[in-house]
C-alpha cells in the first residue's frame, strides 16, 4: 500500500483547528489539484469561491448551524456546480438551453463539482491538513445564492472547511466490501446483510472518546431517511434554471 492509499484510509472529519494560518503556496497546491480531477467531456462544470469577508463567513456559518469550526477554520470553499458558461455559449450562439436544463446535465455538474472536490480534500490531507465538507451549506439554498450573487444553472453544493487540525475524531469503521462490491450485478442480499456492520458500528460509538452513544448505523439511518430534509431544494433548482426532466 502506498503513502497515498494509506492517507486516504486515514481520512476523518476535522472539526477543530489550530489557530495557524495555511501557506498561499498550499491554497495554490488545493486549488490545482481540484482542478485536475476528472471531468464530464472536459466541461469543467464547477466553481469554487473562497470566502474571506468575516461577516459573509458568519453569516453562511449560522446557516449551516456548524458555527464554530466554519468560522474557526483558517480556509473556508464553497463548491458550486456550474453550468452557467455553458449557458452563456449557448445564449451568445442562439441555441435553445434545454440541454443544460435536463436532469442529465444537472447530473453532470453535481458529478464534475464533487470529484474536483475530493481531489482538493486528497490534496489536503497529504499536506497534513485536516478538511470538513459542509453539506448542511443546503439547510437555506437560495439564501447561500443570494449571498454569494450566483446566477442562473448554479447550485452551491456543499462548502469545504481546510485547516491545520488541532484534534482529529477516531477513525469511523466503514463497512465491509461484500456490503458495497459484488461482481455483475447488484446482490442484493450481501449487501443488505448489515447485521455484523450494525455491531461493529455500535460498538464504536459506545467506545467513542467524544460523544458516545449507544446507536447503530442502521438505526442512524433510520433516524435520518424517516423525515424529508430540504424540500425546498427543487423549487431552487427550477428557480435556477433547471427543469428536472
Amino acid at each position: 500500500m502506498n503513502s497515498t492509499i494509506e492517507n486516504m484510509l486515514q481520512h476523518v472529519s476535522v472539526r477543530d483547528f489550530k489557530d495557524q494560518p495555511i501557506t498561499p503556496q498550499q491554497k495554490n497546491d488545493l486549488i490545482a489539484a481540484a482542478q485536475h480531477g476528472s471531468t464530464t467531456e472536459f466541461v469543467q462544470a464547477f466553481s469554487i469561491i473562497e470566502i474571506t469577508d468575516p461577516k459573509l463567513r458568519s453569516k453562511l456559518a449560522d446557516i449551516t448551524i456548524s458555527s464554530p469550526h466554519v468560522k474557526k477554520a483558517d480556509t473556508f470553499y464553497v463548491f458550486v456546480a456550474d453550468l452557467h458558461r455553458q449557458a452563456n455559449i449557448l445564449r451568445a450562439n442562439h441555441e435553445s438551453l434545454d440541454s443544460v436544463k435536463n436532469m442529465e446535465a444537472l447530473l453532470l455538474s453535481t458529478i464534475d463539482t464533487t470529484i474536483s472536490a475530493q481531489n482538493m480534500a486528497v490534496a489536503a490531507e497529504s499536506m497534513g491538513l485536516g478538511i470538513c465538507y459542509i453539506g448542511s451549506l443546503r439547510n437555506n439554498i437560495a439564501q447561500v445564492a443570494e449571498l454569494l450573487k450566483l446566477p442562473d444553472f448554479t447550485i452551491p453544493l456543499f462548502g469545504m472547511t481546510v485547516g491545520v487540525p488541532k484534534s482529529k475524531n477516531q477513525l469511523k469503521p466503514r463497512m465491509s466490501p461484500a456490503n458495497q462490491v459484488s461482481i455483475n450485478s447488484y446482490d442484493e442480499s450481501q449487501f443488505n446483510n448489515l447485521s455484523e456492520y450494525d455491531q461493529t458500528v455500535r460498538n464504536y460509538y459506545i467506545n467513542r472518546k467524544t460523544n458516545p452513544a449507544n446507536t447503530s448505523w442502521t438505526e442512524k439511518n433510520l433516524a435520518i431517511f424517516k423525515e424529508v430534509h430540504r424540500a425546498d431544494v427543487a423549487d431552487f433548482l427550477k428557480k435556477q434554471g433547471f427543469s428536472l426532466k
